[in-house]
């Protein structure tokens, strides 16, 4: 197993080096700056002052290792359209509330998932399944930015139930929530149908049933314990949709989270800003991957079996 751990470990560390110089070089690859709006009436020696205050007159290469070496000391450089804002504290201010609007969006898309998925698969070729998975297939096929202006139209501005946007109250999250975790939900109900339709018909579910335990019993201790298993591989790739997501949910509902941020440098060509918000997601999103696969690899056996098999 600390084998196991150690390979993805080092493939963690590969994958971001590489997302780190993809992005470092598909950004400066762009055409312009991030002094082209104020560079037209800008002053030749103070726009030179401004290139070489942050390092933008430096051959590429050189800039290149110079950005390494600064992510080394988890150094993401000076803002250039917040000055004298650094990326860090952008990020200390930031991530906090991206972080908590997240970890709703995943507890509720999760216990959502589960519930619903459940319901469908107990209620199968019932009015309330096909409801059940109408709701499934149109929160995976409409975009969280389309349902997003949905919630606002009505929940918001016609019916007057819940806030239009900013942040305070949880009545403020209820429609960021909603907008990101519709897509989620969707899918673990869709997972969580599918595998506990399969896990009804095997014998252990029968045998539990001819013991005369209690219907609930033998669906909470026995049936859905193991129907929920695959959702833990997607735990992953869940919680990057809803991070990444995140980021254009909290611009229409003016949420002072990590997205502002990202958004607005892209506006502005803030390089320090796009490449330091880049990389800590990118860090954030495959450390949690790397997680899931550790945890995959103690819940389920059969990715020892493959090891030791790969190694014979």
């Amino acid at each position: 197993m600390a084998r196991y751990i150690l390979q993805r470990f080092v493939s963690m560390l590969v994958t971001l080096w590489l997302i780190v110089t993809v992005t470092f070089f598909l950004m400066h690859a762009v055409p312009g700056s991030p002094f082209d709006k104020e560079g037209k009436n800008m002053n030749p020696t103070v726009l030179e002052n401004m290139n070489a205050r942050y390092h933008l007159d430096q051959p590429l290469p050189r800039q290149y290792v110079s950005y390494l070496k600064s992510l080394l000391t988890f150094d993401f450089g000076p803002s250039i359209s917040h000055y004298p804002d650094s990326v860090n504290s952008m990020i200390g201010r930031g991530f906090p509330v991206s972080l908590k609007l997240g970890i709703v969006a995943i507890a509720f898309s999760i216990v959502s998932g589960i519930a619903i998925g459940t319901v469908a698969a107990l209620k199968q070729n019932s009015l309330i399944d096909y409801a059940a998975m109408l709701l499934a297939v149109l929160g995976i096929a409409v975009p969280n930015f389309v349902f997003a202006t949905l919630l606002i139209k009505y929940l918001a501005v016609e019916w007057r139930l819940l806030p239009v946007a900013t942040w305070g109250t949880w009545r403020h999250m209820v429609l960021p929530v909603l907008a990101l975790a519709a897509g989620p939900v969707a899918i673990i109900a869709r997972l969580t149908r599918a595998n506990l339709i399969e896990v009804l018909t095997e014998e252990y579910i029968e045998t539990a049933e001819a013991k005369g335990l209690p219907p609930w019993r033998v669906i909470l201790k026995h049936a859905l314990r193991n129907a929920v298993l695959p959702v833990v591989t997607l735990l992953g790739a869940l919680v990057a949709n809803i991070l990444t997501g995140s980021f254009v949910i909290e611009k229409i509902f003016a949420i002072p989270g990590m997205g502002k941020y990202f958004v607005d440098s892209i506006n502005n060509r803030d390089y320090s800003v796009i490449m330091g918000t880049t990389v800590f997601y990118s860090a954030l999103l495959i450390f949690l991957m790397f997680l899931v696969d550790v945890a995959y690899g103690f819940i389920d056996p059969r990715i020892k079996l493959h090891r030791k098999e790969a190694s014979a």
